[in-house]
């Protein structure tokens, strides 16, 4: 009988590690020492779980569209899903060069004006009551708004407006807010956010009500470890 043997070299085994596991994220959404970025993919490391934990279940049942992302989640457990958020959210938020746009006088008055303080009479409320004052969100289930290219800010406007987002849910807040914003206020809120730098990390948040998870379709309080 022949014996056949095979050297292992321990140089070439990969450590079944998280963080290896998610390498094939970083292809799309980068690394947190890449400088360059696609304006279509946002960046998640640093995103609080709870947040990350909610679209991943999303786009692997169907509540939020983007083919590539259901195929690739689509046989995965919540557990797993969890795993993988709380991996992201452990992760320093990523490099972000502000985006260098021209950004007339009138709209950064019409942004900050929409940002900070919202318009009650068409009950739009300021974007800074729940991403934080600092706009970089709030612990564990709102995201923050910096970092984020112009072009995928605007994407994300127009798929909440056509219920591209979040088709099949109850309600949406975002989906509610923007087809209550005009095309003008999207393009300046999406300008004047891609142009600020990221400094900070989430804010710690009130206690998520029940009020806000009903109003914000896009929330699940169930889950593991919830």
């Amino acid at each position: 009988m022949l014996w056949v043997v095979f050297e292992v070299n321990a140089s070439n085994v990969v450590p079944d590690t998280m963080a290896e596991r998610v390498k094939a994220c970083a292809i799309c959404h980068g690394e947190a020492d890449t400088v360059g970025q696609h304006v279509y993919y946002p960046r998640i490391g640093g995103k609080p779980w709870g947040y990350l934990y909610n679209q991943l279940r999303n786009f692997r049942d169907g509540r939020r569209h983007y083919q590539p992302m259901a195929i690739l989640l689509e046989n995965m457990s919540d557990a797993y899903l969890m795993d993988i958020a709380r991996f992201f959210s452990e992760q320093e938020p990523s490099d972000y060069q502000p985006e260098r746009h021209i950004i007339q006088s009138s709209e950064v008055q019409l942004a900050e004006w929409l940002i900070f303080s919202g318009d009650e009479d068409r009950g739009i409320p300021a974007c800074s009551n729940c991403h934080g004052t600092a706009l970089m969100g709030k612990t564990s289930y709102i995201p923050g708004l910096l970092g984020l290219p112009r072009a995928y800010l605007t994407a994300q406007f127009g798929s909440w407006r056509n219920g591209g987002l979040a088709r099949g849910l109850v309600s949406d807040c975002m989906s509610e807010i923007a087809k209550k914003l005009t095309d003008e206020e999207v393009n300046a809120v999406a300008k004047w956010l891609a142009i600020q730098a990221v400094s900070v990390k989430p804010e710690p948040a009130e206690t998520l009500t029940p009020e806000l998870a009903n109003r914000c379709g896009s929330i699940v309080m169930d889950g593991p470890g919830l």
